[in-house]
């Protein structure tokens, strides 16, 4: 049975109204475009003929009711149905306080959009015939009550019992953390590891078991396509962030069992108080930058001493903004050729040492279930 279908995502809203934006002066986010940059999206999308979107988390600031609300209300009048989950900024408390909305409460907020089950923060739904949506929560809280990104046991044990009762269907998995690596020794980088799901390699040994090709993650806040022993992990950049993108996918397949996966990458050009919004966010990124990448710098592994830091540090300006972008070529011929060849690691660069420009637009041949 051939399977055509086409969807959106649209990942890392951080959606504010003004009067609950939080300043900062470092923040890399752009948090006053949320709303109108969401807009510009919904009036591209609400043009083409698609089956739903995907929002896989960071919906809201900081977890506000009054932006959960907001969402909520905003998501109910669109013309396709919307699925999200939850991201660490939706949830960053395990009790509701003067800012954000209790753990167990954002299942409420969304039962029209996936969660039928308020007293659950996964769920399962089929989205046509043949293609279901597993969607997961990452977030955890430790002992000492910091969040952490991390599927517990009981989640585990539910996702392999909807597996295998999903044996004849497409499954797509939908989840805040990454489960595969989209930069260099991610799971254990100082300053990366909090964007994986901790117990990433457990879910991707789980997912091979069944033959499940795709996931649908965010957190990162990049452009980039990653995969590991047939399971694609498509992270989606931010919509407050350098370069404000959002992906429109078409999925399909054939009688032979072929399955395709075309993937296209779209950017917010402008919003009316931000007319060259593309511009001033990389330039705003650019901007606070400086700590970002002496932390990179001076930590492992490079460990730079910070006099040596603080002078390279200048040259990479954009470093973050090309890896945002998808698709960027790293090279800074002017470092020791050691640190020049760790940042070129950076880069769309294959295991095998080509460039590879999968991370916007591309087509995946996805193998068989």
């Amino acid at each position: 049975m051939s399977l055509n279908f086409r969807f959106a995502i649209v990942s890392d809203l951080h959606i504010a109204l003004p009067h609950t934006i939080w300043d900062h002066p470092s923040r890399f986010h752009l948090v006053e475009v949320s709303i109108p940059a969401f807009e510009s999206v919904l009036e591209h999308l609400t043009q083409l003929d698609l089956d739903f979107v995907l929002l896989p988390g960071d919906l809201t600031q900081h977890g506000e009711p009054e932006n959960h609300a907001w969402l909520q209300q905003r998501l109910a009048q669109l013309p396709f149905p919307a699925y999200v989950v939850p991201g660490n900024h939706d949830v960053p408390v395990v009790i509701a306080d003067k800012q954000s909305i209790a753990f167990a409460d954002f299942p409420h907020y969304y039962r029209k959009f996936g969660y039928e089950n308020p007293h659950k923060l996964y769920y399962t739904t089929q989205l046509l015939s043949g293609v279901r949506l597993i969607g997961l929560n990452s977030n955890n809280f430790n002992e000492q009550g910091q969040q952490i990104g991390r599927l517990d046991s009981e989640q585990l044990n539910w996702l392999e019992e909807v597996l295998a009762a999903s044996k004849n269907e497409l499954v797509l998995v939908m989840i805040h953390h990454n489960v595969v690596e989209h930069l260099p020794n991610q799971s254990c980088h100082p300053m990366a590891n909090r964007y994986m799901l901790q117990n990433a390699k457990e879910l991707v040994q789980l997912l091979q078991r069944y033959g499940v090709n795709l996931v649908f993650t965010g957190h990162l806040h990049v452009q980039d396509v990653a995969h590991r022993g047939g399971v694609y992990d498509i992270t989606t950049g931010s919509l407050v962030s350098y370069p404000h993108p959002y992906r429109v996918l078409e999925y399909h397949s054939d009688n032979f069992g072929r399955q395709w996966l075309q993937i296209l990458s779209h950017r917010v050009e402008s919003v009316p108080d931000f007319p060259d919004l593309q511009q001033l966010s990389k330039q705003w990124m650019g901007d606070r930058s400086f700590p970002f990448l002496m932390k990179l710098l001076t930590l492992p592994p490079l460990n730079l001493p910070t006099q040596q830091a603080q002078e390279l540090a200048p040259s990479l300006r954009d470093f973050w903004a090309t890896i945002a972008d998808g698709d960027g070529l790293l090279d800074f011929p002017q470092f020791p050729q050691k640190l020049r060849r760790y940042m070129q690691k950076y880069g769309a660069i294959s295991a095998g040492g080509t460039p590879t420009f999968i991370d916007n637009n591309s087509s995946i041949l996805l193998e068989k279930n």
